[in-house]
């Protein structure tokens, strides 16, 4: 892997700078960047348990365990790799464009912040799901929507207060919300029967289920991208905060199922969501229950804080790139992008009211499409620009970097053959309405309507680029 100096790359001229005035606010440094991944990504196992009602424990387990090579480790590579060679706010979006056209970028950028929001109305959701044990009136009526609203009008404002103070929120979040399963993986060890890991009914598999649960736990690792210039040497900090969330984000979905599958009977009808706080129970106790339960609400938290902020700065970014009106761009007094929060904020408001496996299944649908695109754009700008400045370099040529992407494919062709007519059809309409938002908003650009910054040709960089290379080869 090689180091260059930020000047050197092709990047440097394609976005307007940030202003003087966002020059003071802090950067996110490695130890919030890593807990802002892991709350982007997972958060935990909260959530997990509908994996061992769809299939068992042992395919449960067996999904932890080969997923994230299929998945988490080519997405990790590939975020690094593009992130480092662009690493300014955006993220994917500017990938896609740069390999593909502006066109293509929008369409990456609609369909992933409508995942992001969607995701985002799954938290209070999650929130109050295990709360509602301990505190029955949050379960149904007004109770449930003023929680819901209080709580998103909450993270929202501490989304505005800065990067750096979620980052860190989110530190001390992930500490108490992982110590609990520290606690119940050590206390079960006496009580684990190994037989119970391998119980497997193949004929009554629930494979959507199965699978839906297991790509919404582990996937979203090129979030953190859309941030990416709001962190401190993000060439270097970026890469290295993507491995170790990888087997942080491993771990911590893997060892709490590992525990509560062999300490307990299976039953396989109390696998739901909000059910690890009565394993919790039942292996150590009503004190460890109520500690599950707080740090499931603790997590849902920082997932919802993580997720606005990578949210509203990927619109910042779109904002910079001339896709969005220049007004997204602006950023208040603390360097936070005020309306892409708002907006994503007003987002999850919208959509609070589904329920969890329809919102799980709309988004990891929608997710499917924007990946396709970026590991398109990932080979693509392999093969068209091999010589590009790459400051991290996964160490595969071009032949390489196609396998790379050829199991998250097939698995993504998984995911969108076992998707619901319903979630088809919903999905398919929020595709189709980002094919038309495109052109209209060219038109309210042609005729001056709103102002949009200079959108900038990133191809065309790396074309020059080529040809000097090609050139001086010549000479």
């Amino acid at each position: 892997m090689e180091d260059h100096n930020n000047n050197d790359l092709p990047y440097a001229n394609l976005v307007p700078s940030p202003k003087a005035s966002t020059n003071s606010i802090h950067k996110v440094s490695m130890l919030p960047l890593v807990f802002l991944i892991f709350y982007e990504v997972s958060g935990g196992p909260f959530g997990a348990e509908a994996s061992v009602n769809a299939a068992g424990p042992f395919l449960a387990l067996l999904g932890f365990i080969i997923f994230p090579f299929i998945w988490c480790i080519p997405e990790a590579l590939i975020t690094a790799e593009m992130s480092t060679m662009f690493p300014i706010n955006g993220g994917f979006v500017v990938w896609v464009s740069s390999a593909l056209g502006p066109f293509w970028g929008f369409q990456v950028g609609w369909m992933k912040w409508l995942c992001g929001v969607i995701d985002n109305a799954l938290y209070p959701v999650l929130f109050l799901d295990y709360l509602k044990s301990a505190i029955p009136v949050l379960s149904t009526g007004l109770p449930r929507v003023a929680s819901i609203l209080i709580l998103t009008l909450l993270l929202t404002y501490l989304n505005y207060r800065g990067l750096t103070i979620v980052g860190w929120t989110a530190v001390f979040m992930g500490a108490f919300s992982m110590l609990p399963f520290v606690a119940m993986s050590l206390i079960s060890i006496p009580q684990l029967e190994p037989s119970r890991w391998f119980v497997m009914d193949l004929e009554n598999v629930n494979w959507n289920l199965y699978l839906n649960t297991l790509f919404w736990n582990l996937n979203y690792w090129d979030s953190v991208s859309t941030l990416t210039g709001e962190v401190e040497n993000p060439i270097k900090t970026l890469p290295k905060a993507l491995g170790y969330s990888v087997i942080f984000v491993a771990l911590s979905n893997f060892l709490p199922l590992l525990s509560g599958t062999g300490a307990i009977p299976f039953n396989r009808e109390l696998w739901t969501d909000g059910y690890l706080a009565e394993v919790a129970r039942v292996i150590g106790g009503g004190w460890l229950r109520l500690w599950v339960q707080m740090a499931a609400a603790t997590s849902s938290m920082g997932m919802f804080l993580a997720e606005m902020s990578s949210d509203s700065f990927q619109l910042l970014g779109m904002a910079e790139l001339g896709m969005l009106p220049e007004i997204f761009a602006k950023r208040s007094r603390y360097g936070t992008p005020l309306l892409g929060i708002l907006f994503s904020a007003s987002g999850v408001l919208l959509l609070s009211g589904l329920s969890f496996q329809e919102i799980v299944a709309a988004e990891n649908l929608l997710y499917c499409g924007g990946m396709v695109l970026e590991f398109i754009a990932f080979v693509r700008m392999r093969m068209k620009y091999p010589a590009a400045s790459r400051p991290y370099k996964i160490p595969v040529g071009t032949v390489g970097s196609v396998l790379m992407c050829v199991p998250p494919i097939v698995l993504i062709c998984f995911v969108v053959v076992l998707s619901t007519l319903k979630v088809g059809v919903v999905s398919f309409v929020m595709v189709m309405i980002g094919f038309l938002m495109r052109p209209c908003l060219n038109h309210i650009d042609g005729k001056r309507w709103v102002k949009f910054s200079v959108s900038c040709d990133l191809a065309a960089e790396f074309e020059q680029e080529k040809r000097e290379r090609e050139e001086s080869l010549l000479h």
